[in-house]
């Protein structure tokens, strides 16, 4: 009888992903012994992640601004640069907003890092992935209220005009290069958040557009992009009366656009 192969240790784990192409496999490998249950969860998680399963749909959580946001299979995997756009949210929360909405909420993650800091805010989240809702109505706090559908539409009606802060982390990678992006992203995680159309910018165009009509005055839309992207993304706010403002994060490697609803006395000023 064949002797069985001995039990997977760090170092074996470490050559299996290395051997796969993983740039981290070191760190990798000790997330998943520590996370794997038994010897047969263990091997079957480290082939799933050789075969190019992104390591936080596997393990089922990702690290985000300090916290643990619960992930599942084909679910968009939150960026560690998204942390800027939450920043921004922080910030704005600090400052005063109190109705805010989360649009391509993804996981909640954003929502869940506003929540970490300040819970003085109303907070409303929405995409349009079941599995994403699903995963957001687990990272947000009981009372944020979090509904599946199109960007604005499956929000309650009595918001219009009263939305302090709109966030948004819409897909914005431009079509033709969904096919150069890794595997892991492409094949496991959903094409709606990451097909921003043509120039990347179309669900953008769209969050603008109708912002303004949820925003209350003096609100303001923080919507994440790209370095490239910004100035299109800016353009989209300005064309849809909101005064945008590029910010950067180069620790990070990210950008955001701030669009800023004038307030009455400034419109007519």
């Amino acid at each position: 009888m064949p002797a069985s192969p001995p039990p997977l240790d760090h170092d074996r784990v470490t050559a299996r992903l290395r051997a796969a192409g993983c740039v981290f496999a070191e760190d990798e490998a000790q997330l998943l012994l520590e996370g794997a249950r038994t010897p047969e969860q263990l091997a079957s998680w480290v082939e799933q992640r050789a075969d190019g399963r992104p390591l936080e749909q596997i393990l089922g959580w990702t690290s985000f601004a300090g916290l643990r946001i619960a992930v599942e299979p084909g679910v968009f995997v939150p960026r560690r640069r998204t942390e800027w756009l939450a920043e921004q949210a922080i910030r704005l929360v600090e400052a005063g907003s109190r109705v805010a909405v989360d649009l391509c909420c993804g996981a909640g993650a954003v929502g869940a890092a506003v929540a970490a800091v300040t819970g003085q805010v109303e907070w409303h989240a929405v995409d349009i992935d079941a599995a994403a809702v699903r995963c957001a109505r687990r990272n947000l706090p009981r009372e944020a209220h979090v509904y599946q559908g199109d960007l604005f539409a499956p929000l309650p009606s009595r918001l219009r005009g009263r939305v302090d802060l709109v966030a948004a982390n819409a897909p914005y990678v431009p079509t033709a290069e969904i096919a150069l992006m890794p595997p892991e992203a492409r094949l496991h995680e959903p094409a709606a958040a990451l097909d921003g159309g043509p120039d990347g910018l179309d669900v953008q165009r769209r969050i603008a557009a109708e912002a303004p009509r949820w925003l209350a005055p003096g609100g303001t839309l923080v919507i994440e992009t790209s370095r490239a992207q910004a100035t299109g993304t800016a353009a989209a706010c300005s064309e849809a009366g909101l005064r945008p403002q590029i910010t950067t994060c180069d620790e990070l490697g990210a950008t955001v656009v701030i669009g800023s609803q004038p307030s009455p006395w400034r419109r007519a000023g």
